[in-house]
């Protein structure tokens, strides 16, 4: 189905960069305005809850970029549709309209991944969890977008964005991680390869 001459999958891949902070942040807000309101954690709680939301978002971030965005398609469909959501980013890393998270997959993931955290934790802590789990994507999308438009000036960002950059032109099927190496070092997906030991022959 094409519109103005564009498929439908292209235009619903396209996002304005300013969009997903305008849709999720609202909602990461309300998230955190019910819990203290209701006294849903207390700040101790609450600051743990923080932490394990990051945490989780890092290795959110690893699987989806490793095995949804690069899964090897088995069919000219979703062929097109990976391409459309990832692969095209990779053909054209500087188009601004595709280095943050389209809002249909972003929606569906995040209430998915809602209805496992609730399951988990329960009512009472999914909103508190989820508003920091959200807080943690928000800064994904943002340092994503930040390595590939911007000029990173601290140490930090330069590591980031010359490791994501690697992803992109030397190891496309390493380094997933754009935020952390964390999981990277964990699975043994650093791109980086040893150095064989050098074979010392004795002689009488």
């Amino acid at each position: 189905m094409r519109r103005n001459g564009r498929s439908l999958i292209d235009r619903l891949s396209r996002v304005h960069p300013l969009t997903p902070l305008l849709v999720w942040m609202p909602l990461a807000a309300w998230f955190l305005w019910r819990s203290i309101a209701a006294g849903q954690a207390s700040p101790g709680l609450m600051v743990a809850l923080a932490a394990a939301a990051l945490f989780v978002w890092t290795f959110t971030e690893y699987a989806v970029h490793r095995f949804v965005f690069h899964l090897r398609p088995t069919s000219p469909e979703r062929r097109r549709v990976q391409f459309a959501i990832h692969g095209i980013h990779h053909a054209n890393p500087a188009d601004s309209e595709r280095l943050l998270m389209p809002l249909v997959p972003a929606a569906i993931g995040l209430a998915s991944l809602y209805g496992l955290f609730r399951a988990v934790l329960g009512s009472s802590l999914v909103e508190p969890f989820m508003a920091w789990f959200i807080l943690g994507y928000l800064a994904y999308d943002y340092i994503h977008l930040a390595i590939h438009c911007g000029s990173p000036r601290t140490r930090l960002g330069r590591y980031l964005r010359r490791r994501h950059m690697l992803h992109h032109f030397v190891t496309p099927d390493a380094r997933w991680g754009v935020t952390s190496p964390l999981w990277d070092w964990v699975m043994g997906t650093t791109g980086e390869r040893r150095p064989r030991a050098r074979r010392i022959t004795v002689t009488p």
